[in-house]
């Protein structure tokens, strides 16, 4: 069901935003002491037809801001807090304001917690989360972006402490690595890898796995990706205590996946397993002679339909000779 809703989500951008997506500059500041937010609520109430924001763009209030400039700023160059307190007070309503220019500024103080102040947000989390998933939903692009480096910020910071919350974050994540807009993309696409190296693979594979699945090719390709690089993650034991049978019949699933980014991470996964398994048999990675009853081609044929069996050491197979030929 939440894959259902998820991509009903990705349909509902607006023609209009579509279009101004390209700029991916502007010039909000740190400010926990309120000065370019309380700035332009003051502006407001002594002039309510026209504000100014950050000196630059003259904007009439109540009208939402179509070309406002917004700097996305990386996390190495985001500041330390000057009231961590006052900031902590702030974060919950900022991130329910309908005001967007709050909500972006509010997004990056959560930024800015996570890396200079984890444990002060840390019991927050469970009404966070959800804060932040809403504005990876928002049609703004300044928003979703925002909300999209929110998230990187936040896996970094929590790591496995995020388990319990990961899903409507996941989801939201592997929409908009599918859209069009390059920028969203891209940035979606960092936090992916955030996460993958964030996440213990343990808990995040089966977080992944049902994605692998989806309807829609885009977001089986980049849950494949994200399930590749996770599960090198594990190391040989932890690959061999979740179950190598289990991984190479995802792996060989994807092999005949619609787009080339699935297969290309299939394969990739099954490199991986075929060097583990070899390893954990005392297993020569050259071409044996004579195949041996624990060899990797009959674990291949044990383990999957003839069919995929046949895919699958095609691909290690070519991988194999070029090593040997190499050598």
């Amino acid at each position: 069901m939440m894959s259902g809703n998820a991509l009903r989500d990705l349909n509902t951008l607006p023609a209009s935003e579509r279009k101004n997506d390209s700029s991916s500059k502007g010039n909000f500041t740190k400010t926990c002491n309120g000065n370019t937010i309380e700035n332009v609520e003051e502006l407001q109430k002594k002039n309510p037809s026209s504000v100014c924001i950050n000196g630059g763009e003259t904007v009439n209030a109540g009208v939402e801001v179509a070309n406002s400039e917004v700097e996305y700023i990386e996390s190495e160059n985001l500041g330390d807090l000057d009231d961590v307190n006052t900031c902590l007070e702030k974060l919950l309503p900022g991130l329910e304001s309908k005001d967007w220019v709050l909500v972006v500024e509010t997004l990056n103080n959560v930024r800015r917690l996570s890396i200079f102040h984890r444990e002060a947000m840390h019991s927050m989390l469970g009404d966070l989360i959800p804060l932040v998933v809403k504005s990876l939903k928002n049609p703004r692009s300044a928003v979703c972006k925002t909300a999209i480096m929110t998230s990187a910020d936040i896996f970094s910071a929590y790591n496995d402490d995020l388990i319990e919350f990961l899903d409507p974050l996941l989801v939201q994540l592997l929409l908009k690595s599918s859209q069009d807009k390059r920028f969203v993309c891209e940035a979606a696409e960092r936090a992916l890898e955030v996460m993958t190296t964030s996440v213990f693979p343990m808990s995040l594979l089966p977080k992944l796995q049902p994605y692998l699945k989806n309807r829609n090719p885009r977001i089986r390709a980049k849950a494949s990706m994200c399930f590749s690089r996770s599960v090198p993650r594990l190391g040989v034991e932890g690959i061999q205590e979740y179950g190598i049978d289990k991984l190479i019949q995802v792996a060989a699933s994807q092999l005949s996946d619609q787009l080339p980014e699935s297969r290309e991470a299939a394969r990739t996964l099954l490199l991986e397993l075929q060097t583990v398994y070899e390893k954990s048999n005392g297993l020569s990675t050259t071409i044996p002679e004579q195949p041996e009853m624990n060899s990797w081609e009959h674990f291949c044929q044990s383990k999957l339909s003839p069919l995929s069996a046949q895919a699958v050491l095609r691909v290690t197979n070519i991988a194999r000779e070029g090593l040997v030929i190499g050598s």
